[in-house]
């Protein structure tokens, strides 16, 4: 399957970026970015590109190579659904503040609301890509919205068809277009290897095949969930060794420099300090939610790395 249209729901700090970022590698591909906030969109078609609401070095240079060509910023959500072949979800996922799970499970009412949205706007068959760091198995509930329009349009000849990927992000704040245009990795999950080869054919323009990997949905999932919580224990390990550093008399950046040095470690993420924070933090609640639903005891190493985090 070839990808001419692609709808992303979200214009935030993944959204947008990603979507400047395929625009600029895929001048073939007609790329829209929908949001209901109109602040927002307005601010990513401002002529001045230094009032982008994202703010990432190079973002700018991407967002004026292609905005107004194939990258296109609007609230009129209904056409650029009904339009795409692929859709990506890239809405926010807050922790919920009440209810079960309260200050630990991810608050998905907003990827709901736009699996409801696509569900009701799309023609023919649609891949629809998870892009929002989510709970494990949340596919699963994606899936059950899209299937209760599966086949709408029959009459018109040309039923409502849909498969469901998991595509996490795994940008880090400054690094975000690096790590976008030379990606370590990008994953791909999913059940249907068609739709799958499609998203790999749209990175395949920039990202060598070897970088694409390719799992099921939900190895995708929780593949996201589990590099954030390893690398919140590698912090939560150095600053545990910076408390022994003190006690003992030694340099915790000469330690770390030490044990950075073996290849097998690496240096990376073993800076000491006062804690852990961001909304990579807060993505750990995802594994709590894990624990809490699936595998309890399977789940407890996630709290013992993130318990020493603050």
């Amino acid at each position: 399957m070839s990808i001419r249209t692609i709808c992303c729901f979200g214009a935030g700090y993944v959204g947008g970026p990603t979507m400047a970022v395929i625009a600029d590698r895929c001048p073939e591909i007609q790329v829209t970015v929908v949001d209901l906030n109109q602040a927002r969109i307005d601010a990513w078609n401002d002529p001045d590109l230094s009032k982008l609401p994202v703010y990432e070095p190079g973002l700018d240079a991407v967002v004026g190579r292609c905005r107004g060509r194939n990258l296109h910023f609007s609230t009129a959500v209904e056409p650029a659904i009904a339009a795409a072949d692929m859709v990506f979800l890239s809405v926010n996922t807050p922790t919920k503040t009440k209810g079960v799970g309260a200050g630990q499970a991810s608050d998905l009412r907003w990827i709901e609301a736009s699996a409801r949205q696509v569900a009701a706007c799309a023609q023919g068959h649609t891949i629809v890509v998870e892009k929002s760091t989510l709970p494990v198995r949340t596919a699963e509930t994606v899936q059950a919205i899209l299937s209760a329009a599966q086949g709408d349009g029959a009459s018109s000849g040309s039923p409502k068809t849909f498969a469901v990927l998991s595509n996490p992000e795994f940008l880090a704040e400054g690094t975000a277009i690096p790590d976008l245009e030379q990606p370590d990795r990008v994953l791909i999950g999913g059940d249907d290897p068609a739709a799958i080869e499609a998203l790999a054919g749209v990175y395949g323009q920039w990202v060598p095949d070897q970088r694409i990997l390719r799992t099921n949905l939900w190895s995708s999932e929780l593949s996201k969930l589990t590099a954030n919580a390893f690398l919140a224990q590698r912090i939560s390990s150095i600053n545990s060794i910076a408390a022994l550093c003190e006690a003992t008399g030694a340099d915790v950046q000469e330690v770390a420099h030490a044990i950075g040095a073996d290849s097998r470690i690496g240096s990376k993420f073993l800076k000491a300090g006062p804690g852990f924070g961001g909304t990579r933090s807060r993505r750990l609640c995802a594994l709590h939610r894990g624990r809490r639903h699936h595998h309890r005891d399977r789940g407890q190493w996630a709290d013992q790395g993130s318990s020493r985090l603050y």
